[in-house]
């Protein structure tokens, strides 16, 4: 039996509840309508990070406060580069303080997170996993969606999910909703949370857990974002499993998480092959708008901006500046579909990762991001490298830029990489033989094969 390897700290009761409440929030994503249509996204989730940032604020320190004023400054100079910039001040301020907001939600969670242990966190978010599988299945087989219909009519008035005729066409089914507002939202948090369980986990048979329970997904809530279950393994095993106590990264592992990264790619390309048959085809023939505005137009567009705005981009949260040129790009791009109904500009920025480098440009793309690598190396994140590759991953899979999700995704991988430093640590230091065994056997040399090290 494996000796425990996390360094003896322990959530209260209290605190994990706040746990919970939080990825319950983030989950559902119920927003409030506020005057002149200014949204106050995941508002539930507001008042629970103000109790944990009570009840964390003796961990909050200057160190902390000075990094976030430091990300604050760096965006807000660049409303000042971007076209516009006085015209568009308001809307881009705006912007602004929803960003930050989002990001003070995401603090208060890493905050609390790195107060615990990795095996109770690995529990949560296992816990969360099994209830969207088993919730996942009832409505699709055990007569759960009306009531799922009901509440999502209820929460979500402005917008309800149109397309499950198309669903029935590529999936076979009517993929399953469970109180959130559309399906590609129960993917993405079912990835995020599996992903987030594998971090946390101490086991050694969680890499073949993982990939059963990617399977099990694919089953009960079918949809592409779970194929980046599949390379979030890989940065984790390059940038954080297989970091060492004092140099770093472990080079002698970059073979091995070669042959895996080949293992996993091609179990990607099966999977992708077997279940999304039918969306290849909408994609190679260029009739998946989807994808398009997910993934090939904003990138195309960031390729534009980078040339023509590269100082600032468009503007913090303002397409609409760009909005003629965005649609030049689309229209002429030839994986684009003249039938297609062209959105509204904010609802062409489905990828948050190239909406980054739309709204700032390569020049504040570049500074903001590290802004905020220097704020996460204030709160003593030993990888930030890790946390931003996970990041860019997830962001193929969702936009809203300025909401609290994109920056629940960065700082969960953060809180991640403080808990596997702190176990490291505690492993090095700790008395008696367990730190020998298990620092040069168990916790780095484990076989490949047998369980992925972390």
């Amino acid at each position: 039996m494996t000796p425990m390897t996390h360094d003896g700290r322990q959530l209260g009761g209290v605190d994990m509840a706040l746990i919970v409440l939080f990825l319950l929030g983030i989950y559902l994503n119920i927003t409030i309508q506020l005057g002149h249509g200014i949204p106050f996204p995941d508002a539930p989730v507001a008042l629970i990070a103000m109790a944990m940032l009570w009840r964390q604020r003796g961990h909050i320190t200057q160190a902390h406060l000075g990094g976030l004023t430091v990300v604050f400054l760096v965006y807000f100079a660049s409303m000042f580069f971007a076209p516009k910039a006085m015209e568009f001040f308001g809307k881009r301020f705006t912007g602004l303080v929803q960003l930050i907001y989002s990001m003070i939600l995401a603090y208060a969670l890493f905050l609390t997170m790195t107060q615990g242990n990795r095996r109770q966190l690995a529990k949560v978010f296992l816990g969360f996993c099994l209830v969207l599988v088993v919730g996942c299945l009832l409505e699709t087989y055990g007569g759960l969606r009306p009531l799922s219909d009901k509440f999502r009519l209820f929460f979500f008035k402005g917008y309800i999910y149109a397309a499950d005729l198309r669903d029935l066409e590529l999936y076979g089914r009517v993929r399953p909703k469970f109180f959130t507002s559309e399906p590609s939202y129960v993917t993405f948090a079912y990835t995020i949370f599996l992903f987030a369980w594998f971090m946390f986990s101490e086991w050694r048979w969680k890499f073949w857990a993982y990939l059963g329970l990617v399977a099990v997904g694919q089953f009960a809530t079918p949809g592409p974002t779970l194929l980046l279950s599949l390379a979030l393994v890989v940065p984790y095993e390059l940038l954080l499993g297989g970091r060492s106590n004092t140099t770093g990264l472990n080079y002698q592992r970059v073979l091995k998480v070669g042959v895996l990264g080949l293992f996993l790619l091609v179990l990607f390309v099966t999977v992708g092959l077997t279940f999304y048959a039918a969306r290849l085809q909408l994609v190679n023939s260029g009739r998946d708008a989807s994808f398009f505005f997910r993934e090939t137009g904003p990138a195309l567009l960031a390729r534009y901006v980078a040339i023509h705005y590269p100082i600032a981009g468009a503007g913090l949260t303002s397409e609409i500046v760009i909005s003629n040129q965005m649609l030049s790009v689309y229209e002429t791009s030839p994986a684009f579909y003249g039938a297609w109904q062209i959105p509204n500009p904010g609802e062409m920025m489905t990828n948050y990762f190239w909406s980054h480098w739309i709204y700032l440009g390569v020049i504040f793309g570049v500074a903001t991001a590290g802004a905020l690598t220097f704020w996460m190396r204030t709160l003593k994140v030993p990888s930030p490298m890790f946390s931003w590759a996970i990041w860019a991953i997830m962001g193929q899979s969702l936009g809203a830029y300025v909401a609290p999700r994109s920056w629940f995704v960065l700082f969960v991988a953060a809180a991640a990489a403080v808990l596997h430093q702190r176990v490291r640590y505690a492993v090095a230091n700790a008395p008696g033989p367990f730190g020998a065994t298990l620092q040069g056997s168990h916790a780095q040399r484990r076989p490949l094969w047998r369980a992925l090290p972390g």
